[in-house]
């Protein structure tokens, strides 16, 4: 195999500890304690290594990044080193002051996620009493700093409806760009798919509206819109292919193809810590093993979209057939397509409640969890 491309961007996760406690989180299972963090200086170095391999922009994440202290000092290094640089957050950490202090610091973008238009819904989704205002405020006050603002929308069958007022919101806020993106189902998603799966009425008509906002809101703003798998005849380049454009290092500093691939079992994963990032990018066995199409199985092998959609997501693949190297059975030539279609005919059932996803939430906020009528935020299922 010839040697790959450097990576586009990297996905620099700070941190797992997180204010929130979305029933989607991202975040791996087994979440990082903040006395296993790299700190400054290492991030630091993998910010060097990642300019001097190529890559272009460097995404702050977590968890929260805006419980790291040393945020700032990051974004200005990486700033310092020619890195485009966005901030992913919940915005419930962060005031005035502080993304004055970001804008300074060379912070060229904000992404901040918003789980709903309707205030106490958001509030329950996000597990976080008063998240909708502070959300809010803060969208006015990126904007205000003069920073480019995308909106992050997580939809899923609790909030659908609203999907109208939460584009409206973009336009509100002055949003540069919106990315309507449903849930996708594994790690702690997997455990609340009951409860998010949308029923397929719901996802006619979301698709509806994302097709007419996108056409009456060309040229004003920019709309990404990311389907349910669950729903596809053919599956999404994940990642744009595994190992080919993005490069993700958690907060211990291991280093990933994508920010799930923990998931996956049978993997070791380098770290920064004893590993140059570049080498490992283009030498680590977890990076090989499913890089390209030499490792697919039919019907991926012979199929004329295997360079297009790189044979899906090998998460999702190990989620619903406990093997991440079969088909994704997104594709309806997978011949797994079938579990699919039984999950998604069971979405007419009452939702369950939500199994929150809590690390740390008074010890980073001091505020009080917020309450679902159906369960209590204050018990939910913990890792």
């Amino acid at each position: 195999m010839n040697a790959p491309d450097p990576p586009l961007a990297l996905l620099a996760e700070l941190t797992h500890r997180c204010p929130l406690a979305c029933p989607y989180c991202s975040n791996p299972l087994a979440l990082e304690r903040a006395r296993d963090e790299m700190d400054s200086a290492q991030w630091r170095r993998v910010f060097d290594e990642a300019a001097q391999m190529g890559v272009l922009q460097v995404h702050f994440s977590g968890g929260e990044p805006a419980v790291r202290r040393d945020l700032e000092a990051l974004v200005r290094h990486a700033s310092s080193r020619e890195l485009y640089t966005n901030l992913i957050t919940s915005g419930v950490l962060l005031d005035a002051a502080r993304i004055a202090e970001l804008a300074r610091a060379g912070l060229d973008h904000v992404q901040l996620s918003l789980q709903d238009s309707d205030g106490p819904n958001c509030d329950r989704i996000a597990g976080f009493d008063g998240a909708q205002a502070r959300k809010f405020e803060v969208a006015r006050l990126v904007r205000k700093a003069g920073l480019a603002l995308t909106l992050n929308i997580v939809v899923h069958r609790q909030n659908l409806e609203r999907l109208p007022a939460m584009i409206e919101l973009a336009l509100e806020f002055g949003a540069h760009r919106l990315e309507i993106a449903h849930v996708q189902y594994y790690g702690w998603a997997l455990k609340n798919r009951a409860a998010l799966l949308p029923t397929r009425a719901q996802l006619e008509a979301a698709n509806a509206v994302a097709d007419e906002a996108r056409e009456r809101l060309r040229g004003r703003l920019a709309i990404d819109y990311v389907v349910p798998d669950y729903y596809a005849r053919r599956p999404k380049s994940c990642m744009g292919g595994w190992a080919r454009r993005f490069i993700n290092v958690t907060p211990s500093g291991k280093v990933l193809p994508c920010h799930a691939a923990e998931t996956l079992p049978g993997l070791e994963f380098d770290s920064v810590r004893q590993r140059p990032l570049a080498d490992i990018w283009r030498h680590s066995q977890a990076f090989q093993r499913f890089r390209g199409t030499d490792w697919m199985p039919e019907p991926c092998r012979s199929c004329e979209r295997r360079e297009i959609d790189w044979g899906g997501c090998r998460c999702q693949a190990f989620a619903l057939t406990g093997d991440g190297a079969n088909t994704d059975p997104a594709c309806e030539l997978s011949p797994h397509h079938g579990s699919l279609i039984e999950i998604t005919e069971q979405t007419g059932a009452p939702p369950p409640p939500f199994h929150y996803r809590r690390f740390s939430s008074k010890a980073a906020s001091g505020a009080r969890p917020a309450e679902d009528a159906r369960a209590p935020a204050r018990t939910p299922s913990r890792v």
